[in-house]
């Protein structure tokens, strides 16, 4: 009983100091962009490295948000039940599942250990007095912990946790000797399991980061590339605005921001049958492009508009369709996180990409509205009255909300700030109207808000990086070239390859989240886009849209 409490009081700790440490660094880096800034204005003196500084606390951000989410079981994957529950009973498939995750985390944790045993061995400075290894510290000890969690999480039944342990241990010794004689059969056994993991519940980083661990052993190349690779997009100079950002988002989610605009904007449309599914949107969409994910547009509105549509007589089938159509819309718009994303990978320009998503998503966005009308003149739906007083009220309600799209769009495009500067003074700007101006949030829910957007956003990155690692190999592979040359033999007309390209594109949609179709699929369509003189750009569009 005493060595049971001694093991509740440390998890305990660890918690809070898991939390207290996702808090602290999340504060920090939104700081440091609006300071950057302020001293640019004012021509004074700023914190030395202050933009590498930000780009790295990502990657602690991303391995701590990854801990909270193992920890609370919201680590991303196709299934609905979360997988790590102590008191189910032993099912083959979900053994599996488990299995494969803490196989995984252990293979992740060993090749940043080494990594760092390098990095350590030839020490670099990122900052003044800040060496690139105590940067990347972070990497072996998130994935430990992530380790722990699933062991401790993943049954309550002390021998069959014991279960992990002996796989664990025959796995690794049959990597590090010479038991398998013939490692192409051992991997192809490896992929497969890793398929009945992810069918099972097993986090998409496992199918991705296992994928990578098999395909490097089997070349003879340390495991430690994987974790290389993803330090090395996670530190990518655009990388910090999904944070930040998705900061943005969860605070203007958890405050009431979404009722006032929904009535600002029932208000000047709702006069028009079909007023309130174009106000869903439009609303949809400026939610997602500030969070970055449909999904969480979904949660945050989900609740308020569904019973909106259905009170004024819309089909409860058009109501959740239109909810959940409406919650990509955003993808195209500044500053939606997979264009940033996407601008990373492959190497194009951000601000390019947003420009040429204008049109587009203006298009689709247009054509969702007059669907919007032509239902609501099939369903006869009956419109309110357009009062100028009440429509002038709740505009002035709302004005500090309304001018958040501006204050981006300026950020953007008017050259006075990065991306990431833009990012954290959203971020500040919406803080202190919902704190202070608005005040629906209390500075003590704050820290919960910060958490909780640290975890969603472990999920994400980690995907990414374990992602980047299996595209590296990819391209090592010239698994591009090879796709290139079969594409040439295969396809000789550009508007052909278009054709096919979105199909393809549709069928990832439906097995990858959008997160990791980028980072692994965009590596191998780029060539084969300039190939066909399509324009980088372009295909930037026709991918995320």
């Amino acid at each position: 009983m005493e060595d049971r409490s001694r093991i509740t009081h440390i998890a305990n700790r660890l918690k809070w100091g898991e939390d207290t440490l996702a808090f602290v660094i999340f504060t920090a880096m939104t700081l440091l962009p609006v300071l950057e800034t302020v001293a640019r204005l004012f021509d004074t003196n700023s914190i030395p490295a202050s933009q590498v500084l930000v780009q790295h606390m990502t990657l602690w951000i991303g391995l701590l948000g990854a801990v909270l989410a193992a920890r609370q079981n919201k680590l991303l994957a196709l299934t609905r039940k979360p997988l790590f529950l102590q008191e189910e009973d032993i099912h083959i498939g979900r053994w599996i599942a488990k299995v494969a995750t803490f196989l995984v985390l252990i293979a992740l944790t060993w090749g940043s250990w080494q990594l760092l045993k390098v990095e350590f061995r030839n020490p670099f400075d990122i900052a003044p007095n800040i060496p690139r290894w105590l940067a990347q510290s972070i990497m072996p000890v998130g994935f430990g912990l992530m380790a722990i969690q699933i062991y401790f999480n993943s049954f309550k039944n002390n021998i069959h946790r014991v279960t992990l342990i002996i796989v664990g241990l025959l796995f690794s010794l049959s990597a590090i000797t010479d038991a398998i004689y013939d490692v192409f059969p051992a991997v192809w056994l490896g992929l497969f399991f890793l398929f009945i993991a992810l069918i099972y519940g097993a986090p998409i980083f496992v199918g991705l980061g296992g994928a990578a661990v098999l395909f490097f052993w089997a070349d003879f190349i340390p495991i430690s590339a994987i974790p290389a690779e993803a330090y090395r997009i996670v530190v990518s100079p655009s990388l910090p605005t999904i944070p930040l950002f998705t900061l943005a988002g969860y605070l203007l989610a958890e405050s009431n921001a979404s009722e006032r605009l929904v009535k600002v904007f029932k208000e000047m449309f709702g006069w028009i049958p079909g007023g309130t599914p174009i106000i869903i949107v439009v609303l949809c969409g400026f939610f997602t492009a500030l969070t970055g994910g449909s999904g969480v547009t979904i949660l945050a509105l989900g609740g308020l508009l569904l019973p909106l549509l259905l009170k004024e007589g819309y089909s409860r089938t058009f109501s959740l369709g239109l909810i959940t159509v409406s919650g990509s819309l955003g993808l195209l718009f500044p500053p939606s996180l997979p264009a940033i994303i996407y601008g990373v990978t492959a190497g194009v320009s951000v601000k390019n990409i947003f420009i040429a998503g204008l049109i587009p998503g203006l298009l689709l966005v247009v054509v969702m509205a007059v669907w919007a009308l032509y239902q609501g003149k099939q369903q006869k739906i009956v419109s309110n009255p357009f009062i100028m007083k009440n429509a002038l009220k709740v505009c002035f309600d709302a004005i500090w909300e309304i001018m958040i799209p501006i204050l981006i769009l300026f950020g953007v495009f008017g050259g006075f700030a990065t991306l990431v500067e833009t990012a954290a003074i959203t971020v500040v700007y919406v803080f202190i109207l919902e704190v202070y101006i608005y005040k629906d949030i209390k500075l003590r829910n704050l820290p919960n808000i910060i958490i909780d957007c640290a975890t969603l956003i472990g999920g994400v990155l980690i995907i990414l990086g374990v992602a980047m690692g299996l595209t590296s190999y990819l391209v090592d592979a010239q698994i591009p070239t090879l796709l290139l040359s079969w594409v040439e033999d295969t396809i000789s007309s550009k508007y052909a390859f278009l054709l096919m390209l979105n199909v393809f594109l549709l069928l990832v949609g439906c097995l990858m989240d959008i997160f990791s179709a980028i980072i692994v699929i965009v590596p191998l369509i780029a060539p084969l886009g300039t190939h066909f003189g399509v324009d980088p750009v372009h295909l930037a569009i026709i991918f995320i849209a």
